[in-house]
């Protein structure tokens, strides 16, 4: 038996979702197939379960802060068990969302497992075990990504993954979190708010080794504040098991360190999931950082398109969200809709946050491009001084007059990096900022840039 659509997407994350929705609403026939996680990694094992979390951290934080505006509530505590109950409802209503809104569109959703056999024909599984055969004019591949870990180590009791992590029914006392990006950061952020001791170990000799040094001092700053131990330049050399916990041992120049806890977390990377042989037999081109694709995310074999983190690059939803669209209008729409990888935001959403699009100084740097660079500050914001925000700092680069980057690290700086976003997509520069006028007094003054 088979069925014939004008489009199969394999893989319901945010890119999968995007582009079967967009392309439905283009008035075409879609079929979408998901193993079990409607909504993806984001939806259950990453954005959203950990922004839950750190949703719970920030109020319980804010809470034990209130004295310093007059704001007594006595003893502050948390329950555990009701911030994991938030966690997984959370996650359930966007699953939920997923499905509704891919329903809403007129998309055929199909649960289990999706198999491409030609590059016009997808072998759906069933989750009873029935096969069908689904025709198509077109695929996109959507499968995701998953915890890339050290060589030689396995998830195990003691040693987790970011899965494993959010898995946890009781809060440790103790973690030791190997990787200083923005997974290891947030989770570090949300234990140590809980009042969790934390100790990071980063490789390179800064966190977040993408972003400018003074970022990330701004950073290591704030979170040696909650009480976070952090060692930079550190290489892990051995985890060793212990009956109530384990022994990590790395090297820091000439020293050992050995730190002990009860769990290890192990945040260095993901990478994509690949299904090797069913690339393998259609001839796609791919290597270990992903399917290679073209401007119009088409991989080398007409018909077959890749969106999301199975592309590798900088694996981020709302990346994916961009990438699906782009095709749906690419195929079925008006062609307007299109991915920027330069307009692509980057956020970590520790507290204070981090968030960028665009260039950094140090990539300017390194490419030779001559900048002008434009710093506000936080402590000249009359909002952030009355809200208690704290420091932070707005860093923005032109590039003969243009807006080619923008850095803003502190509270908020997830919101307000969204209309930078947009500057930068669309090459604007001082003329254009000129004439933007924002509301006083608010936060977002510090965004005056000229």
């Amino acid at each position: 038996m088979s069925e014939t659509f004008d489009l199969v997407v394999i893989g319901a994350g945010p890119g999968g979702h995007a582009a079967a929705e967009h392309a439905a609403r283009g008035g075409v026939r879609v079929a979408i197939i998901e193993k079990n996680l409607w909504g993806g990694t984001c939806t259950h094992r990453g954005c959203i379960p950990t922004k839950a979390l750190l949703a719970c951290s920030r109020q319980y934080a804010d809470l034990k802060r209130g004295k310093r505006m007059g704001i007594n509530v006595g003893k502050t505590s948390f329950d555990f068990p009701a911030i994991k109950r938030h966690q997984q409802q959370a996650a359930n209503i966007s699953a939920l969302g997923v499905q509704r809104s891919l329903k809403d569109a007129g998309v055929e959703l199909k649960c289990g497992e999706g198999r491409i056999i030609s590059p016009h024909e997808v072998q759906w599984i069933s989750a009873e075990g029935k096969t069908n055969r689904l025709k198509a004019e077109n695929i996109i591949i959507a499968w995701g990504s998953e915890p890339l870990l050290l060589p030689g180590v396995e998830p195990s009791e003691r040693i987790l993954t970011s899965d494993g992590l959010l898995a946890l029914g009781k809060l440790p006392e103790t973690v030791i979190i190997v990787g200083g990006s923005a997974i290891g950061l947030e989770f570090a952020t949300f234990l140590a708010e809980l009042d969790v001791r934390v100790s990071v170990i980063e490789l390179m000799d800064q966190l977040l080794p993408s972003e400018d040094l003074e970022v990330a001092s701004f950073l290591k700053q704030n979170l040696t504040g909650l009480g976070i131990n952090i060692h930079t330049g550190a290489k892990v050399e051995r985890f060793h098991e212990l009956p109530d916990g384990i022994l990590v041992t790395a090297t820091h120049q000439s020293r050992t360190l050995e730190l002990t806890a009860e769990y290890t977390l192990v945040c260095t990377g993901r990478k994509p999931s690949l299904a090797t042989d069913e690339l393998d037999q259609l001839g796609i081109q791919y290597d270990h950082r992903g399917i290679s694709v073209d401007e119009c995310q088409m991989t080398n074999v007409k018909g077959i398109y890749a969106i999301g983190d199975v592309t590798g690059g900088i694996m981020l939803a709302h990346r994916a969200i961009q990438q699906g669209k782009a095709v749906a209008s690419h195929l079925y729409g008006d062609r307007q809709v299109t991915y920027k990888q330069d307009a692509v935001p980057f956020v970590v959403y520790t507290h204070p946050n981090v968030a960028r699009c665009g260039l950094t100084e140090k990539q300017s740097k390194a490419d030779g491009i001559e900048t002008e660079v434009r710093i506000t500050q936080y402590g000249a914001n009359i909002v952030a001084r009355l809200e208690l925000r704290g420091n932070g700092f707005v860093k923005a680069l032109f590039h003969k007059d243009v807006l080619v980057g923008v850095t803003i690290v502190g509270e908020g700086a997830c919101e307000l990096i969204a209309p930078m976003s947009l500057a930068v997509a669309n090459g604007m520069g001082k003329k254009e900022l000129k004439k933007w006028t924002i509301p006083h007094p608010t936060l977002s003054e510090v965004l005056n840039l000229l």
